[in-house]
């Protein structure tokens, strides 16, 4: 048991970190096959939330196409980035996670980031047992719950991930949804599940806006993140084929849909073509900079736990037009922060950015709420929420191993 005489000591597992900024071209290389995009940005703010509060921490997470390494985070984290020698096949990186794990020393807790990548929660079985520690869970994208059966690929996914997603969330001592939609959906789960979502770091975005964009026009409808089959950028690309209003489409981000993109991009007439911009990946801590250029934020996902994107277009004060899926609508609120469309229907997103591009005051109305809804998207108050949880965990097992003690 921890004494109180030294800080807190966790073990993260995640499949996915913000990348190393030491070697930028590596980081341009690694976006175009691994989209950098919410989740490696949530895992890093809130290794750098927790370690403003003292908590000392070791991540162990994945470097697909380059080696091992283990860096200084922060005032007292590691990072340790298992390498895997090819672009493919991220779930092997397990492999490589059990050797770290094993060299570890002893932990108060251990906690599991889970996304798309099914090997994070095994593994936090695995090291939570090592160790004799609770186990936290965070669900960044529910395989059960929030990836749709659309496709070959996330139908498998679903079918075959979606009950090993739930027989191990059940050995979770605590789980963290990052929407009020994903914790009411897992059943019997819910007791012991805490809504925490993604955040930003508000002062990051006392900025003025970017000038990458240079001279393209106004108004901006501006797409920032992934390019990858989830967030549906080809159909962005349509609707704004069909608007009625001039404006020009900016799209910043790579990955492997790029292809898709462009071609979406090339269909289009060319005099609508030629107000449509394509910039490659960009370092998170431009966002805000890129935000504030924009006169309205668009994702277009297909599925979506939650999208921290949204998070920071309202700290931004930007209006929103999104799907209606996943934990989308628990962050923007349709007709006040945003406009939410269905999935996939390019008429319909059309007619939203019309809708907003042709009413500046409605805009700034959105924009005006945004602020105010920003407030519950801080990482200091997020950070202390998640030490929250890890202190209950940590109560619960003392409470249990105290009770069967005095049982012997």
């Amino acid at each position: 048991m921890r004494g109180t005489d030294r800080p807190l000591s966790v073990l993260r597992l995640c499949s996915v970190f913000e990348p190393p900024e030491t070697d930028p071209d590596e980081v341009e290389a690694q976006a175009a096959f691994d989209p950098i995009g919410g989740m490696q940005n949530h895992t890093a703010n809130l290794t750098r939330a927790l370690d403003a509060q003292g908590v000392r921490q070791t991540v162990i997470t994945s470097r697909l196409g380059g080696d091992t390494s283990d860096t200084a985070f922060g005032r007292s984290a590691r990072i340790v980035r298992v390498g895997w020698p090819t672009t493919r096949l991220r779930q092997l990186w397990a492999a490589g996670a059990v050797r770290q794990i094993l060299r570890t020393g002893p932990v108060d807790l251990v906690h599991a980031h889970q996304g798309e990548d099914l090997a994070a929660l095994p593994l936090g079985i695995l090291a939570a047992r090592r160790f004799r520690v609770p186990l936290v869970a965070t669900l960044h994208c529910s395989v059960a719950h929030t990836v749709p059966a659309a496709g070959p690929k996330l139908t498998a996914m679903r079918a075959f991930g979606g009950p090993w997603e739930t027989a191990c969330l059940h050995r979770a001592d605590r789980i963290i949804a990052l929407t009020e939609a994903t914790a009411d959906r897992l059943g019997d789960l819910r007791p012991r599940t805490v809504v925490i979502p993604s955040g930003v770091e508000p002062e990051r975005f006392r900025v003025p806006p970017s000038t990458l964009f240079g001279d393209v026009g106004r108004p901006v409808v501006l797409y920032l993140g992934r390019l990858a089959r989830q967030k549906d950028v080809p159909t962005l690309v349509r609707a704004f084929g069909r608007l009625r209003t001039p404006a020009t489409l900016v799209v910043v981000g790579d990955g492997p849909d790029h292809a898709r993109v462009d071609a979406a991009v090339a269909a289009l007439p060319a005099d609508v073509r030629d107000r449509v911009h394509r910039f490659g990946f960009r370092p998170h801590t431009e966002v805000p900079a890129l935000l504030a250029a924009a006169d309205v934020v668009v994702l277009p996902s297909i599925y979506e736990e939650m999208g921290s994107i949204l998070a920071e277009a309202l700290q931004a004060g930007r209006p929103v037009v999104a799907t209606r899926v996943g934990g989308i609508p628990s962050v923007v609120a349709d007709g006040e922060t945003g406009l939410l469309v269905p999935p996939s229907d390019p008429p319909a997103m059309a007619a939203a950015l019309d809708r907003l591009l042709g009413d500046p005051a409605l805009a700034a109305r959105l924009g005006e709420q945004s602020l105010v809804a920003a407030a519950d998207y801080d990482w200091t108050t997020l950070g202390k929420s998640v030490r929250d949880v890890y202190d209950a965990a940590l109560t619960v097992a003392a409470c249990s191993t105290a009770n069967r003690s005095a049982s012997r």
